[in-house]
């Protein structure tokens, strides 16, 4: 099992060193235009944040898998845990926004000591779509967690399950050996409480995003493609697959320049360039709160430890009036969310 880049003390462990990585060599040079400079050939800088309407939250970065290309750096020796204490500020700002969707995120969101009291205290102010982002094998990882696919039901939680492949050689060359039968384990018991089933309202998506250095194929015909290997081997239901776009920062962006992929990979994302997606990328409507309760435009920006451009920082100080409105903190890596058809949380964009 690999290590994270924290627990190695590698230099990508430090935000700091990656944001220098992306703002210099082929762009520093001109080689290839900053993301700055690209949105601005449409008229689409400086980007704007839209109204609130998806919140969310990264309960953790303590994981039971460490998968070779997280963007969080997460696994068993990160330690960072959201207090009860910053939930209860989250849940304030729930109760008190617009924000339709809840979206709980780690690491592995339910091993935070508190995940279920929070699952049952957001439901209570009536949250439109609970998402929570699982790797699937921390259902079987432990006894005490052998019962989230009931849990999950009597909550009527969406789940969003990261999937690398329908076939065990790549799932597990990315996440891990073993990793594979645990996840198809995993589903098949969700299926079995109703989860992804024709006509369900218990939905489970699935997360694809490659295990190399290229970006996603078609959204729609990837969808076709799982569901008909996993129907025909396993006989699993689920409802959507969403393809992410591997961004270049964290575990990733160390495999791009190991494998001495980096610069191609960004080449590929610049030329993949569509101005289209722009409007609608996830860091316009969405809001993202780490572990300690400091706010991001985006999940991808909170590992970079690039906070909002706002006098609002924490959670705990939540103003919609000065958080809406604000200029959205970008770098190189914003290329992964606007390449071919976009991506987001949710998928593609465009």
């Amino acid at each position: 099992m690999i290590k994270s880049l924290h627990k190695r003390n590698s230099e990508l462990a430090n935000s700091q060193r990656q944001l220098e990585i992306l703002s210099n060599g082929i762009f520093q040079s001109g080689e290839l235009p900053k993301f700055k400079d690209k949105i601005a050939e449409t008229g689409q800088f400086p980007l704007k944040a839209k109204k609130l309407e998806i919140l969310q939250i990264n309960v953790g970065y303590m994981c039971n898998q460490v998968c070779e290309h997280c963007h969080v750096d997460a696994g068993p020796d990160r330690k960072e845990i959201m207090t009860r204490e910053t939930m209860q500020q989250c849940l304030e700002v729930i109760k008190n926004t617009g924000a339709h969707t809840l979206d709980l995120t780690g690491g592995a969101p339910e091993m935070n000591p508190d995940f279920r009291w929070f699952v049952e205290e957001a439901l209570k102010i009536g949250v439109k779509d609970f998402i929570v982002r699982s790797n699937l094998t921390i259902i079987r990882a432990n006894k005490k967690y052998y019962d989230l696919p009931e849990f999950f039901k009597k909550h009527n939680v969406h789940i969003m399950s990261s999937m690398p492949h329908w076939t065990k050689g790549k799932t597990d060359k990315q996440r891990g050996n073993g990793v594979f039968d645990k996840s198809i384990k995993a589903l098949q018991e969700l299926n079995a409480v109703g989860y992804g089933m024709p006509d369900s309202n218990l939905r489970l998506d699935l997360v694809y995003n490659p295990s190399g250095a290229f970006l996603p194929g078609n959204q729609a015909s990837m969808e076709k493609d799982f569901k008909k290997a996993l129907m025909d081997d396993f006989g699993i239901n689920f409802h959507n697959l969403f393809t992410i776009t591997n961004l270049p920062i964290s575990r990733f962006l160390d495999y791009l320049i190991a494998s001495e992929n980096y610069e191609d990979y960004m080449y590929a994302l610049v030329e993949a360039y569509n101005p289209q997606t722009v409007k609608n990328v996830m860091c316009t409507n969405t809001l993202s709160v780490s572990w300690d309760g400091y706010l991001y435009d985006c999940d991808f920006n909170q590992m970079l430890n690039l906070p909002v451009n706002s006098k609002v920082k924490h959670i705990s100080d939540y103003n919609e009036e000065l958080l809406e409105g604000r200029t959205i903190m970008i770098s190189q890596h914003c290329y992964g969310c606007t390449a071919g058809a976009g991506s987001s949380c949710q998928g593609s964009v465009a």
